[in-house]
């Protein structure tokens, strides 16, 4: 088994989604072992916070280095506990790798500044220091690159971090701690926690003195729970929360290009991302085009174990996955919807689901409102430009959204109209560790990647020097 050091211990099983057969137990940490690991990070934090910000860079460098040395091993494990096909999984591991490369060199950059003075005799200055012990709640459907572009920053500054990972995917976050520490990252520094209580581990993180920043992506409701629990302590927050990504094509469209946006953006990892697209909106003109080039090309798609050779399309996470886009379809479907293609559970097994096609879907739908996390593409027709933004902006949700055009003047005006924290114009992936990645409104707050991601870590000081004249 790969990393076989990791499959040591009781408590949690690790269970393959695509046969789901148990591939591994690790050691479930209780809360009070955790309350540890959290005080044994902070005793470690000022060592590593007292060395160069070029001192730790060479460490994260060698982290990253190893991580490509072992892409094959670690995109193997990321397809046996996740499902996700194992070329998505390699761009994983890459992608992941990449925040590390990023802000090894980005801690350089912590910059402070001076400010011209009020008053003669003194002066003003500020400066960026780490913000202390932090934690992070990773989620299942990306089990590398979401642990390091929370812990690469983290550690560039200067701080100490501790991990709850998901509960189904422990094997990439114990991979990765084991190549951090050969790398040179103090053991204490940073740890990987899996648990089989992870509300007690929030509840934790949240309210334990020495944990000064949380950072988490996962539901907008456990985000409004742990942003209650942290308000005691005043726990400084990162949350990327759920979305609802409208993906608009307007009749200026370039339909295949559109095509293969949508493909990109919405068959990744099965549907199973929080950028995916959610809501297809097409204007009248091109709506019958459209669908038809994208049934083309689901027609193709093919389903399967994603360590299968040719599979583009793994498992769901587990059955209750399953049920809950089956379930969604199903409610369309009495609602007036129509099946151009899929529309049930898979031949091949009880963790699939077929790529979907529902067309006359209304914005006021479940399938419409709710987070699908599979592989469906709801198709909602819309008149007009302004018709468009308001189905687009009518969500709780602002992380990410998409649109296809071709007149500049329509590009900036819905552009700046969506009111989310990410909008791809005539692209369908957004995400690259040198841009800011992050929602507004019921999809969270805070940013990660780019250099705002190094800013989550750091806190601004403000320092006053008098007696410059005397």
């Amino acid at each position: 088994m790969l990393f076989a050091t990791l499959a040591a211990g009781e408590g949690l099983d690790v269970l393959n989604p695509a046969t789901e057969n148990r591939i591994a137990t690790v050691r479930s940490y209780s809360p009070e072992e955790i309350a540890g690991l959290i005080e044994r990070a902070d005793a470690a934090r000022p060592v590593w916070a007292a060395r160069t910000a070029k001192d730790r860079a060479v460490v994260l460098r060698r982290w990253h280095d190893l991580i490509m040395a072992r892409q094959d091993d670690l995109a193997a494990l990321v397809t046996a506990e996740s499902g996700k096909p194992l070329a998505e999984a390699r761009g994983e591991v890459a992608y992941g790798a990449a925040f590390i490369e990023w802000f090894a060199e980005e801690g350089k950059r912590a910059y402070g500044e001076t400010i011209p003075t009020f008053a003669p005799g003194k002066r003003v200055l500020t400066i960026r220091q780490a913000v202390g012990t932090c934690a992070a709640i990773t989620p299942w459907n990306f089990p590398i690159a979401m642990i390091t572009r929370k812990v690469a920053p983290a550690l560039a500054a200067g701080c100490a971090m501790v991990v709850k990972p998901a509960e189904a995917t422990p094997l990439s976050a114990l991979a990765l701690e084991v190549l951090a520490h050969e790398a040179g990252i103090p053991a204490d520094l940073f740890r990987i926690a899996p648990t089989d209580d992870p509300a007690g581990v929030g509840t934790l993180f949240c309210t334990h003195p020495l944990v000064r920043k949380l950072s988490f992506t996962g539901s907008t409701r456990v985000g409004q729970i742990l942003m209650e629990q942290a308000a005691a302590n005043v726990t400084r927050l990162s949350l990327e929360l759920g979305g609802n990504a409208p993906f608009i094509v307007f009749d200026d469209a370039d339909l295949d290009a559109a095509v293969d946006g949508l493909m990109a953006s919405k068959f990744r990892n099965a549907g199973q991302t929080c950028v995916c697209a959610n809501r297809i909106l097409v204007q009248d003109g091109v709506h019958d085009a459209f669908v038809a080039k994208v049934a083309e090309r689901v027609a193709g798609l093919v389903v399967g174990d994603g360590a299968a050779s040719g599979v583009t399309i793994g498992p769901l996470i587990n059955r209750a996955a399953v049920g809950k886009v089956r379930e969604l379809v199903g409610a369309a479907r009495k609602a007036g919807a129509s099946v151009i293609s899929g529309g049930k559970q898979s031949d091949a097994g009880a963790g699939f689901f077929e790529p979907t096609i529902l067309t006359g879907v209304r914005p006021d739908m479940a399938v419409a409102s709710a987070e699908i996390f599979g592989p469906v593409v709801p198709v909602i027709r819309f008149v007009d430009e302004a018709d468009a933004i308001r189905i687009a902006n009518d969500t709780p949700f602002g992380l990410a959204a998409y649109f296809y055009a071709r007149d500049m003047g329509r590009i900036w005006r819905v552009m700046e109209a969506l009111e989310y924290g990410m909008v791809g114009v005539n692209d369908g992936i957004i995400s690259t560790e040198v841009a800011p990645f992050g929602g507004i409104k019921h999809s969270g707050l805070g940013r990660e990647g780019s250099r705002h991601g190094l800013d989550e870590y750091l806190e601004l000081k403000y320092c006053l020097m008098g007696g410059i004249d005397r």
